[in-house]
């Protein structure tokens, strides 16, 4: 029913603009206790904005992610980026130097995005409808036979890489499996509906998922692999992203036109930052000086600093729907999917100026790949 809902929502869209709704899903950070009094608790208990500037640290979690820190384990791997075409069911494999399509591939049904892998060895499209995750060898650019998984919507791994979390969200609850088999290890019933996206903390001890549905964020311990806790942030949370020193979690909210800023150790909305319409997909910049924002209905993406929590640039996409992707390499281009326009959009994040590829119809969770980066956590490309 709820999946029903979704697609419904998704085509009312594509004919005239209505919002799609998600929730999201949000965890505690042990590892960052120490540094809750560099903050007044007051001060976050009353902020109706998140604008002051939070007190400088060392930590950053993104430092792998820098340029040029690539893993041995893409050398020689052909800079692409993978689109998944969630009404064709298709996969367009495009080479970022000529902005042309040098591959095409069909897959199961209702491919949602594209995943690197922990070793960053394999990608996976996860096709929820298809019930299917299809390994892609990132060397050859072809796909592998479809591995069946109930219900893959998404796909994340720990960050000590044991193990896979797949995200079925019929089922209002996570699916740990193996990350190599994908047999499953335990299923987690989640306090909130139709989980979608996550982040983990600094410490990788819990995660941040989001629950399409009920306008909440859910704690959950990936250790004991067991939820701990729920937190009502209304509108429709969609995207997670953990600020580069660990403290705080921005939640893209797509019906309310920006950001939640939730505290990591008390797990407790403390701002709200406005981007624009249908807030969506998060990415931060390759330095983790600014956080980009996809503006799904407004068609724009908003430039975060992180050091002031403030919107400093915003880059318009006329008539556009950029959603999910990634950040080139270098860190040049901004790659997005749209969403409702059959087209992948890269930004300049010099100039903000914008290019436009077509591609096949619902591009959804594009991957970049190789990114640099120690690790992937699963989604389009989240690295450590």
């Amino acid at each position: 029913m709820i999946r029903a809902c979704r697609e419904a929502r998704m085509l009312v869209r594509a004919r005239d603009g209505a919002f799609v709704w998600a929730c999201v899903v949000l965890v505690g950070l042990a590892a960052c206790s120490s540094a809750k009094g560099s903050v007044s608790k007051a001060k976050a208990a009353t902020a109706s904005t998140a604008s002051t500037a939070p007190t400088p640290t060392t930590l950053n979690v993104y430092a792998n992610a820098e340029v040029g820190k690539f893993s041995p384990a893409v050398n020689g791997v052909p800079s692409r980026v993978y689109v998944p075409n969630s009404e064709s069911n298709t996969v367009d494999v495009i080479d970022p130097a000529t902005f042309t399509i040098v591959g095409h591939f069909a897959v199961p049904r209702r491919p949602q995005h594209v995943v690197p892998s922990p070793d960053l060895r394999t990608l996976y499209v996860n096709s929820d409808l298809g019930n299917a995750l299809t390994p892609i060898d990132p060397r050859t650019g072809q796909p592998a036979p479809p591995i069946p998984v109930p219900d893959p919507y998404n796909l994340y791994f720990t960050p000590d890489g044991t193990k896979a979390i797949v995200v079925p969200e019929l089922f209002n609850a996570l699916d740990f499996r193996d990350p190599h088999t994908f047999g499953l290890i335990k299923r987690v019933p989640l306090p909130c509906r139709a989980p979608n996206h996550m982040d983990f903390t600094a410490d990788g001890h819990y995660a941040v998922v989001s629950c399409e549905g009920s306008k909440q964020l859910a704690r959950v311990d990936v250790v004991t692999m067991q939820a701990t806790g729920a937190l009502t942030v209304g509108g429709s949370p969609q995207d997670v992203r953990l600020s580069p020193d660990g403290r705080v979690f921005y939640v893209a909210d797509q019906d309310l036109s920006g950001l939640d800023v939730v505290d990591a150790d008390t797990f407790t909305k403390i701002g709200f930052i406005h981007t624009g319409a249908g807030a969506h997909g998060m990415y931060p910049s390759r330095d983790a000086t600014v956080l980009y924002v996809s503006n799904r209905i407004a068609g724009s993406v908003s430039v975060l600093d992180y050091a002031t929590r403030t919107v400093v640039k915003t880059w318009p996409i006329p008539k556009g729907s950029p959603d999910m992707g990634g950040v080139s390499a270098d860190g040049n281009e901004l790659w997005l999917s749209g969403r409702y326009n059959s087209e992948v959009y890269v930004i300049d994040t010099r100039s903000g100026a914008v290019r436009r590829i077509p591609v096949g119809l619902g591009p959804h969770g594009m991957c970049v790949f190789p990114q640099p980066g120690r690790i992937s956590l699963g989604h389009t490309g989240n690295y450590r």
